[in-house]
């Protein structure tokens, strides 16, 4: 079960920077970053001058304005994208990963603001927990202030959850402000196309868009970076001839004098005008959230020596044309296009447009894998859309509902300024709530002092504040559309992990007592029948109650029982050599144990049908371990459920606790599985037929030839081996969560209709958990939160 790729992350910081291997590589990833990363950004010319000047601007179209509009264009690109972005925020990653989930993982581990419920001592022994500067705790008033607290932990939560939510709204916006804004320029050729008939392509383009979705971006992505680089040159180059040949005097409106010129004049209006303005650095936060596909060096590079110089051309090219022509505002980026080139232009733009949207839709994805994680979301269908890319992945549930709100705001709206008004909103709050959890990194991660970070964090909120203020006028003018949408998605996901962390708290007090498993003795009272049982339950210690909701109606179950955790930490990746976590429950006749599998917040649970035979080759070698380590062997029973062993899934291949060998033809997987009946043999061979992208990796396990083998742990090992060929089961609770009668009124509505919908309505947790359905054995329960 590897991480996205497949592959593991490649070791960063290995070589220096500038090292010839290391600058080639950062020139490579820079050349791949222009498709990803700066689609979305390097397409704001198409609106920015227009959503600027329409409106209240509108009695100041003359020369001054104009020069002004470019100046703050051009402080603004240089302060947020360059200054902040570029110097300061690619430097606070997670083990290489970027986006507010990297920068609140961050802070979940040093400091104790996670509210994951299932976390562990043993978590922090991880090789990317310890990511950071210095892993020595430090202790500031502020920071045990904030830890004592829950409902401040809480509501950075719901803070970052708004900003999820936010960049989900830009998946929904940045398509339809994007496509609408490219064919646009079909109104200012000779035959012009109706308002009608220009939607209707629009829409076309965007449901195509959509569509070609599960495909995977892999397949076009070497397109995309060619696409956006001609699309940078074309517009350096139409912005060069435009300053030459219509207002060369635009050069020095790069003096912030004329920012303060431009306010004196439009006052009131100029202040409301930002809401245009902001557009210029919208898709900004991609070059930190695709952070963990490219390196820090490589987006630096990208963006300084290339994206940064030819906007600042372009937008100045399309200042020097407006102030020689002020009638074409309303239509600026393609106006300010020589005729003979307008064509191949409009072409290029389209594409581009498309580009960015594409990458927008992308992190959109890869935000609600994120938010599951971290159980704030509810579980849906992830696809992974390339074997050999690093990230690529298709949700869907997700896609098809981000085409349904996109088309609808392209139709509701047909206007690129009302959407603008909506976007620059969306986009602006992300920065806000970036800027906030970035001075938390620079006080409890970077260790800086809270002066400095209250430094950083009044600078540039000060910025983005007046902008955000601008943006907040617009409400009403579309910028209604980005907070209704937040809402909506921010009450999903919270109101998913309210109620999933009920559910766990109840678990967590009616676990099985051990003492009354010991009472029981071996047999635990009932009969052992042949095989593995695979008990899976979000608790990480414990025997989970549906256990014994089992035996109470079933007095029977397997020889072997593994208590199966799969749960998620705060770091990006686990590699698989610290994946499982192997234990014992009861002493050794019991034949109980624990495995917890442990995932980051980016990792897939890809279905490569070797689960089981790693989980049986995991447990082997903790049998082993545990005889040769005395510490391991402890009578006392405060042992029978703590001390827990990380097993490597890569060094099992050549542990000598087992012998494993393949078994290819069905006869010979028959004669393993020779306790089944013939009928069930039927069934699953039918099964595997019918589903042979689920189809299980079949081996068999030997016990090797080694005399000098404890003869309690050859025992063992033997009905191990024993129980993995009579069979596996999968068991699982089918929970029904319900609010006791004297809960609240509020509580009643969020567990009983909020609660209960979302469950019924997303993937079931065998489906998400790639568990056979020919094996999964459930067991119904009700749960009063």
């Amino acid at each position: 079960m590897e991480p996205e790729s497949g592959i593991s992350t490649p070791p960063r910081n290995l070589l220096s920077p500038f090292s010839g291997a290391n600058l080639s590589r950062n020139l490579l990833l820079a050349y791949q970053s222009f498709g990803v990363v700066y689609g979305d950004l390097s397409t704001s010319p198409l609106y920015v001058y227009s959503s600027t000047f329409i409106g209240k601007l509108q009695n100041h179209h003359n020369e001054e304005a104009i020069f002004g509009a470019f100046s703050l264009i051009f402080w603004t690109l240089t302060l947020i994208p360059l200054l902040k972005y570029v110097f300061i925020l690619l430097s606070a990653d997670d083990n290489g990963e970027g986006g507010t989930f990297a920068l609140y993982s961050l802070l979940c581990r040093h400091a104790k603001f996670s509210l994951l419920p299932n976390q562990q001592a043993a978590d922090e022994e991880l090789s990317s927990y310890k990511y950071g500067p210095s892993t020595q705790p430090v202790g500031s008033s502020l920071k045990r202030f904030l830890e004592k607290h829950k409902r401040l932990r809480t509501a950075l939560l719901v803070v970052v959850l708004f900003g999820a939510s936010m960049v989900i709204g830009d998946g929904v916006l940045t398509p339809a402000i994007s496509v609408l804004s490219s064919v646009s320029g079909l109104q200012v050729t000779e035959n012009k196309l109706t308002n009608g008939e220009l939607l209707l392509l629009a829409c076309v383009i965007l449901v195509g868009l959509f569509a070609l979705q599960h495909f995977g971006t892999h397949r076009v992505a070497f397109m995309f970076a060619p696409i956006v680089i001609i699309w940078l040159v074309s517009i350096f180059s139409v912005g060069l001839y435009n300053i030459i040949c219509w207002n060369p005097k635009i050069v020095r409106a790069i003096s912030p004098y004329y920012i303060i010129k431009f306010f004196r004049e439009t006052g009131k209006d100029g202040w409301i005008s930002l809401g245009g303005i902001l557009l210029s650095i919208t898709g900004t936060e991609a070059m930190f959230a695709d952070l963990g596909h490219f390196t820090a060096l490589s987006i630096r590079l990208a963006f300084a020596f290339v994206i940064y110089p030819c906007l600042v051309v372009q937008y100045m090219g399309q200042a020097a044309f407006l102030s020689r022509n002020l009638q074409s505002i309303p239509n600026s980026f393609y106006d300010s296009i020589p005729g003979p080139v307008f064509w191949p232009v409009f072409v290029i733009a389209t594409l581009a447009a498309i580009v960015g949207s594409q990458a927008v839709i992308t992190a959109t994805f890869s935000i609600i894998k994120q938010c599951h994680a971290l159980g704030c979301f509810p579980r849906v269908k992830v696809v992974h859309t390339s074997k050999h890319i690093y990230g690529q992945i298709y949700i869907p549930e997700i896609n098809w509902i981000l085409m349904i709100l996109t088309l609808a705001i392209t139709i509701g709206f047909q206007d690129t300024t009302l959407i603008g008004n909506a976007y620059g909103l969306a986009c602006m709050t992300v920065m806000f709530i970036t800027a906030f959890l970035m001075a938390l990194v620079v006080t409890f991660v970077w260790q800086k002092s809270v002066l400095f970070a209250a430094m950083f964090l009044l600078f540039f909120w000060f910025i983005e504040g007046v902008y955000l203020s601008a943006a907040l006028m617009k409400v009403s003018q579309g910028g209604w559309v980005p907070l209704v949408l937040s809402i909506i998605f921010m009450m999903v996901m919270y109101i998913w992990q309210y109620g999933t962390c009920k559910k766990y708290n109840f678990d967590l007090h009616n676990k099985v007592s051990l003492k009354w498993l010991l009472g029981l003795g071996p047999s635990l009272g009932i009969v052992r029948v042949p095989g593995i049982g695979l008990v899976y339950s979000e608790l990480a210690t414990g025997v989970p109650a549906i256990f014994s909701h089992f035996v109470t109606n079933l007095p029977a179950f397997h020889k072997v029982l593994v208590f199966v955790c799969v749960k998620s930490v705060p770091v990006p990746y686990v590699s698989p050599e610290e994946r499982f976590l192997i234990g014992r429950i009861c002493p050794r006749p019991y034949r109980m144990y624990r495995c917890i599998v442990r995932y980051g917040y980016k990792d897939i649970q890809r279905d490569d049908g070797d689960f089981e035979n790693q989980l049986i080759q995991s447990i082997a070698e903790f049998i082993q371990m545990e005889a040769g380590e005395p510490q391991f062997c402890s009578s006392g029973s405060s042992s029978y459920d703590g001390r827990m062993a990380v097993i490597s899934t890569t060094s099992i291949q050549s542990s000598s606790s087992l012998i494993v060998t393949e078994i290819e033809d069905f006869s010979a997987r028959n004669s393993i599985q020779s306790s089944k009946s013939l009928t069930l043999q039927s069934l699953r061979s039918a099964y595997d037929d019918e589903n042979p992208s689920v189809r299980r990796h079949h081996v068999r396990f030997q016990l090797p030839t080694n005399p000098g083998m404890d003869i309690l742990v050859r025992e063992e090992l033997m009905d191990l081996v024993q129980a993995n060929e009579a069979g596996v089961a999968y068991i699982m609770g089918h929970s029904y969560v319900k609010a006791r009668r004297t809960s609240s009124f509020l509580k009643k509505l969020v567990i009983d209709m909020g609660y209960s919908f979302l469950r019924k309505n997303c993937r079931g947790p065998a489906v998400a958990l790639n568990i056979p359905h020919i094996n999964l054995i459930e067991v119904g329960m009700v749960y009063y939160v």
